[in-house]
């Protein structure tokens, strides 16, 4: 993270809008330029120019998705989310700057458009980027007609057959107007590591460019603060420095920190690197990092050492959409997705298979994620046929250099990705560029290994691919990791992608098999191996991740449930053109042991059972059977616990200890035949069923520490409404998602229930985006009203600007309505 106080901008600047608005988004200390944009559909043509007319265009603020507004169609791709990601779109935007400010640095930064982006101001051309995932700043200062209207426009272009799954379409992330100095440090102009670290001391290394842009010469003085989590300055330098006209120059400075507080998975303790620009006592320019003192290494016997000590990634993939939110980036709804993660033992993220937003690394640093950042999903061979492909030769340096430049002083990044299932794995050659761009990561980052994710055992070790870069990431090849290890002793290995198991939050499809119904578009949560050929149930995985302890751990496929690639339903296979319709109206995934509104399935108790300690067990399936009196119901537990006792209706079937009472799964998938897996992570009993209740109990070295309890449900009656949090900031960006249950009387849940709710909001907020986990549902993410999906839906609200309360009304036919309140200030 870098922040940057422009001192004159922040003193001086004027705008046709109010700046008071504009300063509480700022970030990097460059003033948001999110506000007050122009969008129209189409592509009108002149609209590139200041003189277009725009004033019927619709007026909003970014970040913007415009395809999450839908509608849902079967005309659009079901493997990108059913919704209309391609298309051509502008932006534009009115602004004034002071023309007594003409003598100083004007540029706009852009943390993502996707995609296809071309930018216009004042008419003039002044830049692209096709890749809608890489942030990019373009200098302005020639171009401004300072004292007068000025218009930037965008022209936003993503072509339809361009993504593997859900990409959005707009600008999409954060918007920032930067004045500077003439004499600033530059974006990403800092890189911080540090070499050397005890509990002792550190040394903290830092390189920093600045930038002349005068024409002339000038001498200044370079100060660099490394101020602790108190606001505390822990260590300074000072150094005068010589700048030739019109030039960049790279300060190097070493600073140490005596008796550093070390970031870690449990402590994710944060400095800040504040670095000053002045001339004499004048300030030019303030720009801050965020610092993480830590140290990394790999080993292939030792595995990953955070700190010096051993850290198995408990992973998860991510795609990132924010599910009924899209593809626009909100800090608060990323948060909480990776709150839940960590909420299930998750301790690394894989940003698959693009660089993440900036938001998502300030996050996972603060959190203590440690994460593997990925560049690219397409080389040159084409995976879909409007894909990176077509950029490659132009772009992938500057795209991987930028990458790396935005994300190296982030103490959560571990690892660089160059590359996901890559088409160049069967190719003679591939190697050649996996070296290529191999070596252009180690020559901005010489302090992270680099490492990519391969589904083509044994083709790319055949082809001498896997060998050019530091760590090895398998992709669904569990079965082959000990061949791997044994062939090659010295090399470092992980799952990079793992399991594909697919299921519907809420759905029990009986018997038990690893067959899905595809008449009901659900997948049964029993969690029985359900998917595309590759896919296999995470007990395989814990097996062979025990089996193999030299292994640095796993990245499951995937954390949350995304918009687009429905498998089993649509397609199954990775590479295809086509669109994935034929089980129309799917349209989002089943992957994810958390579903898309953020529900946890069944499948994240699993995981959490293997990836936590806090005692924990659950239950499953719903004890709500009617008509199945008598018949034999299986029922699941999963825990952490040493043994679980399962009561039934007030009688106990018995205790069962994990590890050595075992369940029996159906199975299907390469490498074993169809037939039964056996689990060690699943305990099971087979119970007659009669209407009362389920309760486990976890025990631990004896003693009961935990408990959970499923009742029979009656009839409907009652919606609840839960806000993840009763208080939230009026910024205009905040969220609180508000979990919807229908119950009944006595407030158990409605295991089936589908009833439609409508929504009300009154006050100091509005409707952001309401959803049900359901990825048939084509029911619109915008509308005040939805039908919930096995019992649950979801409403998010967003904050305006004023302070004050938020009433929100849920009612429903047959049901009693109700109402919470959020207040914000």
């Amino acid at each position: 993270m870098m922040l940057r106080k422009s001192f004159l901008f922040i003193l001086l600047l004027q705008f046709s809008f109010s700046f008071g608005q504009l300063s509480s988004e700022a970030k990097n200390g460059d003033v948001s330029f999110n506000s007050g944009w122009l969008f129209q559909k189409g592509d009108p043509s002149g609209a590139e120019k200041s003189t277009f007319k725009d004033a019927d265009w619709r007026k909003l603020n970014l970040p913007h998705d415009w395809a999450i507004e839908g509608p849902f169609d079967k005309k659009y791709n079901a493997r990108t989310g059913g919704l209309p990601v391609h298309g051509t779109a502008w932006y534009r935007k009115h602004f004034t700057i002071d023309k007594k400010y003409a003598a100083q640095q004007i540029a706009v930064l852009f943390d993502g458009v996707m995609n296809n982006s071309k930018v216009y101001i004042n008419g003039t051309y002044i830049g692209e980027r096709p890749f809608g995932y890489m942030g990019f700043e373009l200098d302005l200062t020639p171009y401004i007609k300072f004292g007068e209207d000025n218009v930037i426009a965008v022209r936003v272009a993503p072509e339809d057959l361009a993504s593997r799954w859900y990409s959005g379409a707009g600008i999409y992330r954060n918007t920032y107007l930067k004045i500077n100095n003439p004499i600033h440090i530059p974006l990403w102009g800092t890189y911080i590591t540090t070499p050397e670290v005890s509990d002792e001391k550190a040394t903290v290394k830092i390189e920093t460019t600045v930038k002349n842009a005068v024409g002339k010469g000038a001498s200044v003085t370079l100060e660099t603060k490394i101020i602790d989590g108190l606001n505390n300055v822990v260590a300074s330098s000072s150094q005068k420095i010589k700048l030739e006209k019109s030039s960049e120059k790279v300060v190097i400075d070493e600073i140490v920190v005596n008796h550093p507080n070390r970031w870690g998975i449990e402590n994710p303790y944060l400095y800040d690197v504040v670095t000053q620009v002045k001339k004499g006592n004048i300030i030019l320019d303030e720009y801050s990092s965020t610092l993480g003192i830590r140290s990394i290494s790999f080993d292939a016997k030792k595995g990953f050492l955070l700190n010096e000590k051993p850290v198995e990634f408990n992973g998860v993939c991510m795609h990132h959409d924010l599910g009924p939110l899209g593809g626009a980036v909100n800090y608060r709804a990323t948060e909480r997705q990776m709150q839940i993660m960590q909420s299930m033992g998750v301790n690394a993220l894989r940003t698959s298979h693009n660089p993440p937003s900036p938001e998502m690394l300030q996050i996972c640093d603060k959190m203590g994620i440690v994460v593997l950042d990925e560049a690219f999903d397409e080389w040159k061979i084409p995976k879909v046929i409007n894909g990176y492909n077509k950029f490659f030769d132009e772009w992938h340096e500057r795209d991987l250099r930028d990458m790396i430049k935005r994300d190296r002083n982030h103490p959560s990044v571990v690892m660089w990705s160059i590359g996901n299932e890559i088409i160049e794995q069967r190719e003679k050659d591939g190697w050649k560029v996996a070296k290529m761009l191999s070596d252009i990561c180690h020559d901005e980052d010489h302090t992270r290994p680099t490492t990519a994710g391969f589904n083509n055992y044994p083709g790319a070790f055949k082809n001498k691919l896997a060998y050019q870069i530091d760590i090895v990431g398998l992709n669904y090849k569990p079965f082959d990791y000990g061949e791997v290890i044994r062939e090659n002793p010295d090399m470092i290995v992980y799952g990079s992608e793992t399991s594909s198991q697919t299921s519907s939050r809420g759905t029990y499809a009986l018997p038990i098999t690893h067959d899905h119904k595809k008449e009901t578009l659900e997948v049964s949560s029993y969690d029985v191996t359900v998917g595309p050929p590759w896919a296999y149930p995470p007990d395989v995985e814990f097996d062979v991740q025990a089996e193999n302890p030299t292994f640095l751990g796993e990245f499951m496929w995937t954390g949350f449930d995304y918009l687009g690639e429905p498998t089993p339903y649509g397609g199954r296979d990775n590479s295809t053109n086509g669109y994935w319709n034929a089980d129309w109206p799917v349209h989002a995934s089943y992957f994810a042991p958390v579903d898309l509104c953020g529900f946890p399935k069944d499948r994240y108790y699993l995981y959490q059972s293997q990836w936590t300690t806090e005692p924990m067990v659950h239950v499953l399936p719903h004890w709500n059977w009617e008509g199945k009196e008598g018949e034999e119901i299986p029922v699941y537990a999963y825990t952490n616990c040493d043994e679980v006792e399962l009561i039934v209706n007030g009688k106990s079937l018995g205790k069962k200890v994990k590890g050595v009472d075992t369940t029996d799964i159906p199975a299907e998938f390469r490498g074993f035949e169809k037939g039964m897996y056996t689990s060690k992570y699943r305990l099971s009993w087979n119970v007659p069923y009669q209407p009362g209740s389920l309760r486990v109990i976890g025990y631990k070295d004896g003693k009961a520490v935990t408990e959970k309890v499923i009742k029979t449900a009656k009839k409907a009656s009652k919606i609840r409404l839960t806000a993840d949090r009763t208080e939230i900031t009026a910024d205009g960006k905040d969220l609180s998602f508000i979990e919807v249950d229908i119950t009944d009387a006595d407030g158990n849940l409605i295991p089936n229930a589908d009833n439609q709710v409508q929504f009300t909001i009154e006050g100091a907020g509005i409707l952001a985006a309401v959803g049900n986990g359901n990825p048939a549902s084509l029911e619109s993410f915008q509308d005040t009203k939805i039908k919930a999906f096995n019992g649950k839906c979801l409403l998010v609200i967003k904050s305006t600007e004023a302070s004050g309360n938020i009433t929100i009304s849920a009612a429903s036919n047959g049901l009693e309505s109700t109402k919470t309140i959020v207040i914000t200030k």
